[in-house]
Order: structure tokens, then sequence, then C-alpha cells
């Protein structure tokens, strides 16, 4: 059961990351369904409708800052209940500026106030190992027609079997059957994707272009804290049974897979942006 709600925060802890101040045309915001063994979430953007559904408001923090949510201060409430939200970008505003009108969102629907500012973390630095980088390039996708563009879309599914995160455009990871298989990621999503199950960012600091196939094999015993570590950094309030089990856990289990894929994970100390919460509505204004 535990387990299964882990995977559970997995799935729900992903987020769109994008590039530059707007807002929707319209908006909805709804609480989302509770969950219950199977679960799904994510991210679809169809021409100009967008549709997020099953994230916190810390998520959505998360999605329209730019940072993870060890970098987000605020009360412990932004994590807990959960929304779906339905929108339309207004003609001739292009999908980068999402980030901005998720912003203006939750200024005016949660009535939400924030500042930023400068923290220096512990992180880790992902780099190539002395023997070179062994993970296998990606092949190049078949060329798309330009007249009938595809949505974009990030999504996420997951059950007692493991997880799948669809980041779009070829790109994925999954997380089961004590393995961790990235697809078709560049060296900086790569870093995105471990930074979940560990207990610091991750940095991509490998200077490498180009989007790889990884697949790390993950000791056993490493593989439930791994899944409470993602639970963890995606602002889950976890009972102390499930605390407990991190007791004597490794707190690096990826270096060693890292390693035959011809990569490293360094310790070292790095400034980081933070958004604090300075105040905001638990439920948002009436649509």
């Amino acid at each position: 059961m535990i387990t299964r709600c882990l995977l559970a925060c997995l799935v729900l802890s992903v987020t769109l990351t994008a590039q530059s101040r707007s807002e929707f045309e319209v908006a909805s915001i709804r609480p989302s369904s509770d969950e219950v063994n199977q679960v799904n979430a994510g991210f679809r953007l169809a021409g100009s409708e967008v549709r997020v559904i099953r994230m916190s408001i810390k998520d959505y923090i998360g999605m329209a800052y730019r940072v993870k949510p060890n970098q987000i201060v605020g009360p412990e409430w932004l994590a807990q209940q959960r929304f779906d939200v339905t929108a339309r970008i207004p003609d001739g505003v292009p999908p980068a500026q999402l980030p901005e009108m998720m912003q203006t969102l939750l200024a005016s629907r949660f009535q939400m106030k924030v500042h930023r500012e400068s923290k220096e973390f512990s992180v880790y630095a992902l780099g190539i190992a002395k023997g070179g980088l062994k993970a296998q390039e990606a092949a190049a996708l078949p060329p798309r027609p330009t007249d009938k563009p595809e949505p974009f879309t990030v999504a996420a599914s997951g059950g007692n079997g493991g997880a799948r995160v669809d980041l779009g455009d070829g790109s994925s990871f999954s997380f089961g059957n004590n393995t961790l298989e990235v697809h078709r990621m560049t060296m900086a999503a790569m870093a995105e994707v471990l930074t979940r199950f560990l207990d610091r960012p991750v940095l991509d600091m490998t200077q490498t272009a180009g989007r790889y196939d990884v697949t790390l094999d993950i000791p056993p015993e490493d593989f439930t804290p791994m899944l409470i570590r993602s639970a963890i950094n995606a602002g889950v309030v976890l009972p102390p049974q499930a605390l407990r089990m991190l007791d004597g856990a490794s707190l690096d289990p990826l270096s060693a897979p890292l390693q035959k894929a011809g990569l490293t994970l360094e310790p070292r100390k790095a400034p980081l942006d933070v958004i604090v919460v300075d105040s905001s509505l638990k439920t948002p204004t009436e649509n």
C-alpha cells in the first residue's frame, strides 16, 4: 500500500518547464477528483487549449516560477489539496509564456503574493566520467508534417507496476521493477529526472548536446527509499512509518548505476533561486 501511494506521488510530481507577463484568455480551476489505485496526472496543450490535472498549488508554483519543490517556501497545505486547470491561451501568445500566465493565474485566483530569494544549496553536479560517455544517443525522430502540428503533451500514469512519465517530443522516463529508464532526453532534462529521487538538486555540468537513452539498474534495497524521496521532493507530507524507511538508506543510490553509463554525480554547493510564498488563499476565487 505504501509503495502504491509513493508511485502516485511520483506521478503527481510532474511539472512543466517552459521559457518570457501574460494571462490566459479564460481559465477554470476546480478541485481534483480523488485518486484510487491508478493515477493519471499531467499537462496537455492542444492548440490554444491547456489542461492540467491533479496538481497541488505547490506544483503550480513550481510550474509558474520554474523551480523545484524544495525551492518553494510556504505553508504545508500548499502541497495537499489538488486542482485541475482548464485554460485558453490568447491568440498570438506563444506557449513559451505559459509560466508567466500561470503566475498571473495564481496571483488573481489565489491572491498569491511571493518574493524571490537566493540560497546556497547542497547539489549534485552531473558530469562525464573519465572513461567517457557510454550512454546511447537516441535516434532522430522522423520529420512531422508542418501543416498538422501535434498537441504538446506532458502526462503521467502509474499503478502497482510502476510509473511512466511522458514529457512530450518523444522524451519519457519510467520507474519500476528496480529500473529507471530514460528515453530521448538531453542531459539537462536527465538531471531534472534524477533530482526527483535524490536528497538534493542535480545540475547538468556535462556540457554535452544531444538526446540519450539510459537504463539504470537500481539495487532493490534502494527502490522504495527513492520512491519516498520522490514524494518528499514533491512536497508530500508522509506518515512516520514511511519516513522510517529512509533510516540507513543510501543518500546517493544513483552514482554506481550512472557510472555504467559513463556519468558521475559530484556533491558540491551552488546558489539557487527560492520562491517564498508570503500569502495565498487555500481555495481559488470563483470561476
